[in-house]
């Protein structure tokens, strides 16, 4: 990602960021044609189209929706919802609430449900037994165990149904609008839902709040007694920057992948629902991250806390603020376009103290070919208290002057 010094610099002077293309020409051209377009004024090709009932392809450092279909449609994601599971054990884990050698029961009913007996997949824990919750979570995330996930969310929970009140709590706090989780494994059940944005929301919470627990998505088989099975992506053989998510399948829901890879400092987050077959979940969501990195690029454009402009200040105690972003903003833009990013600052035309760190005091837009790619608030990076009453006094009558 490039460095945010050289607009940040700009937006500080007050200029926006205009850069100008030159295409080189050899001669005339004939008949007063125009010049082609260059390269990187060329538009982006159309993305793959899956055969699944809808899909996303999302840039994890932006959140930049990249395309998509029927992202915002509700459908039941399989054991897609077995993400849900990590990331309720992960906060749980962090809270220490729970610690990764509890010692985790495979209860009667978490086996008769998603054990061995049944159609779905199974981890091989034996029934009444324990095992340390890291293994029984490797059995949930690697094999897909639905009995290892029911086990997990009765000892987090007490039961699944207290388990899905949390699932649906912290999935709340991620933003995930159109989801409503019943159980921890994803089996088909009346109202359990999502949706292939929200999937991919979720995704990318998982990995960026809980990276450790991320990383055992990318174990490729795990071995339980006698018995070792393979991870069911076959993304994490196939491309060796590809390091998860997550594949699901049920009759009524098809076959479904949440897939995630990373090349160089660029990440992005594939989800497919309702696909014909493995092989068509696997191929499509391939094409859709080949595509993603061929044709984007994501940069850092402001740091958080770092200055991007000065204001002036009445009546305040100092005579200016100095202000930037709480967050860091980043956008994802058509490789080759970055120079074309033009970045324009909003601020109040008179600021009066005193001022709180924090105070929201204006914004930034970021565009692009006249259309915003992304808005931040400014705001106050440190506190300006309000100045004494002979000050206050002069810049009242400074300020009617001006008026």
């Amino acid at each position: 990602m490039k460095s945010p010094v050289r607009i940040a610099a700009l937006l500080a002077a007050g200029l926006t960021l205009t850069v100008g293309l030159a295409l080189a020409q050899t001669g005339p051209r004939p008949n007063n044609e125009p010049p082609p377009p260059a390269i990187d004024e060329l538009p982006v090709p159309a993305p793959p189209k899956p055969q699944a009932r809808a899909w996303i392809l999302m840039d994890f450092a932006s959140g930049n929706i990249l395309a998509g279909e029927n992202y915002d449609t509700p459908l039941e994601p399989a054991s897609i919802t077995k993400v849900m599971t990590s990331y309720v054990v992960a906060a749980e884990l962090k809270a220490g609430k729970v610690k990764r050698d509890d010692p985790v029961m495979m209860s009667e009913n978490a086996w008769r449900k998603g054990g061995a007996g049944t159609e779905g997949s199974y981890s091989g824990f034996e029934v009444n037994k324990t095992a340390p919750l890291m293994e029984m979570e490797k059995g949930m995330i690697v094999q897909s165990g639905n009995d290892a996930a029911i086990a997990l969310a009765e000892h987090i929970a007490g039961s699944e149904d207290a388990f899905a009140s949390l699932m649906n709590a912290y999935a709340k706090r991620i933003g995930l609008k159109n989801t409503h989780w019943v159980n921890p494994d994803g089996l088909p059940a009346e109202g359990h839902v999502s949706t292939a944005h929200d999937l991919a929301l979720l995704g990318r919470a998982l990995i960026h709040d809980f990276p450790e627990s991320y990383s055992m998505n990318r174990i490729k088989e795990f071995t339980v007694g006698p018995i070792t099975q393979s991870n069911r992506n076959r993304l994490l053989w196939r491309d060796p920057s590809v390091d998860g998510i997550k594949t699901g399948h049920t009759a009524a829901a098809g076959y479904c992948l949440m897939a995630s890879a990373k090349r160089g400092d660029q990440r992005l987050i594939s989800v497919v629902m309702g696909e014909p077959s493995d092989d068509q979940r696997t191929n499509d969501s391939q094409a859709l991250l080949n595509w993603g990195f061929r044709f984007f690029e994501t940069h850092t454009l402001f740091d958080a806390g770092k200055q991007v402009a000065v204001q002036k200040v009445w009546k305040g105690a100092q005579d200016q603020v100095r202000l930037g972003l709480a967050e860091p903003l980043l956008v994802t833009v058509p490789r080759g376009r970055y120079a074309q990013l033009k970045p324009v600052m909003d601020v109040p035309r008179s600021l009066v103290g005193p001022i709180a760190r924090g105070q929201k005091i204006g914004s930034v837009r970021v565009m692009l070919g006249g259309k915003v790619l992304a808005e931040r608030p400014l705001v106050a990076l440190a506190a300006i208290e309000e100045a004494g009453f002979f000050k206050r006094l002069w810049h009242e009558l400074l300020m009617w002057w001006e008026s």
